[in-house]
């Protein structure tokens, strides 16, 4: 689906430079500048003020501020974070890619926090400290789960490890392997990692610059993977082993609506074929087509995304989150808060909020009460203009994304 009509010219700060044609790629994004044509365009919904970029600082509210229905700045100088989850006791845990835990223990002050060095992260262009769950019984267990780049003898490889954390100490400990060897590479890791309601770990893989991984359902690369919680292959799985469903890119995003149903957000390709960035509705066994098919692009035995970005625009989306029935993902070169209806099977009405206010965007979380979500800004990534303050966590009540 087009859902704007921007049409994007190359500036670049890294990787490939096609002189000849003035235009500089990203390893995973074509960089831009864009000029906005006079057709419709998404929407923008804003309560807060919009950053200015550089030095200027986003004139955001503090968390204890009075007015309930504006953005609230909740933690600030971050290092590229990732991840954010709650604990039981209402603080958080903030993964940041260069191998940081964050434990702030009061959102009502941005100064008690712990910064916890996780040992073997190797922080290599969009590898690192990447995603982070809870156990389902955490408040029994304190088990906390990592998705982390690492580097043996030159090779990059993803593996997820298992801990336990303890809240007064700031601390892990007893630290388990549970699934390694996924391949990596220095873009296109995925990362996001989630328990589903069946208690089940799902972890997403990115393809790992090896584009043919991605429709080998023997490779862990460009996937899906459903595991237990100790890291075995759970006896349903569609292909005997650890695949759940497979030809993806670099999936960075994973929700479940309350029909159970589980939705997954996909970076389209990259340069100067860039954009038909994807959400899609994750089956087992499913085939959701990379690098054979983007777009509405149909072959045999190959699910369509259920919604995309088209050829004039890209998202880079990443986390992903449900509120009632309403699909939230958010976009790392969108800048953007992107909202959907659920219907069935379907989603409906996109619209996006909060374009280029607070910059590039990676995590998305709901809050315990379901009343607010916690965006996460990536722009101190080297890909974006990192402003005063950032990286940050920033609170928005969920009533902000109401049509």
């Amino acid at each position: 689906m087009n859902v704007s009509q921007r049409f994007w010219i190359g500036v670049g700060l890294s990787s490939i430079a096609l002189v000849a044609a003035g235009v500089y790629v990203f390893s995973d994004r074509l960089l831009t500048f864009f000029f906005q044509p006079t057709s419709s365009q998404l929407p923008q919904v804003s309560s807060g003020a919009a950053g200015q970029g550089g030095s200027q600082k986003t004139s955001l509210p503090a968390a204890d501020d009075s007015q309930s229905g504006a953005p609230q700045i909740v933690l600030e100088d971050l290092e590229i974070p990732w991840e954010v989850v709650f604990l039981p006791d209402n603080s958080l845990l903030v993964s940041e890619r260069p191998g940081q835990l964050v434990h702030l223990m009061s959102q009502d002050s941005n100064q008690e926090r712990a910064r916890i060095q996780v040992a073997g992260v190797r922080h290599v262009g969009e590898g690192g400290l990447l995603g982070l769950a809870l156990h389902p019984d955490f408040a029994e267990s304190s088990l906390v789960y990592l998705y982390l780049t690492s580097q043996n003898n030159g090779v990059v490889t993803n593996r997820v490890e298992r801990y336990r954390f303890s809240a007064e100490a700031s601390a892990l400990s007893e630290r388990q392997v549970i699934l390694e060897n996924i391949p990596g590479a220095a873009n296109h890791d995925g990362g996001r990692i989630a328990f589903g309601p069946d208690g089940m770990l799902y972890v997403t893989t990115g393809d790992a610059q090896q584009e043919s991984l991605s429709q080998d359902t023997r490779s862990l690369a460009g996937k899906i993977l459903r595991l237990t919680p100790e890291g075995e292959v759970p006896s349903d799985n569609p292909f005997g082993n650890l695949v759940y469903a497979y030809g993806l890119r670099n999936p960075q995003g994973l929700a479940w609506d309350s029909s159970g149903q589980l939705w997954a957000t996909d970076h389209g390709p990259s340069g100067v074929q860039s954009g038909f960035d994807e959400v899609n509705l994750i089956v087992a066994g499913g085939n959701y087509g990379w690098p054979l098919v983007r777009g509405d692009q149909a072959r045999a035995g190959m699910i369509a995304p259920v919604m995309h970005s088209g050829s004039t625009e890209t998202w880079a989306p990443a986390a992903v989150a449900v509120v009632g029935d309403q699909l939230l993902f958010v976009g790392l070169r969108g800048a953007s808060v992107y909202v959907a209806e659920i219907v069935g099977d379907e989603l409906e009405n996109l619209r996006a909020y909060y374009r280029s206010e607070f910059g590039r965007l990676r995590t998305l979380t709901v809050d315990p009460s379901g009343q607010a979500v916690i965006l996460g800004t990536s722009n101190t990534d080297g890909r974006g203009a990192s402003r005063a303050g950032d990286d940050r966590l920033v609170r928005i009540p969920a009533a902000n994304f109401a049509e």
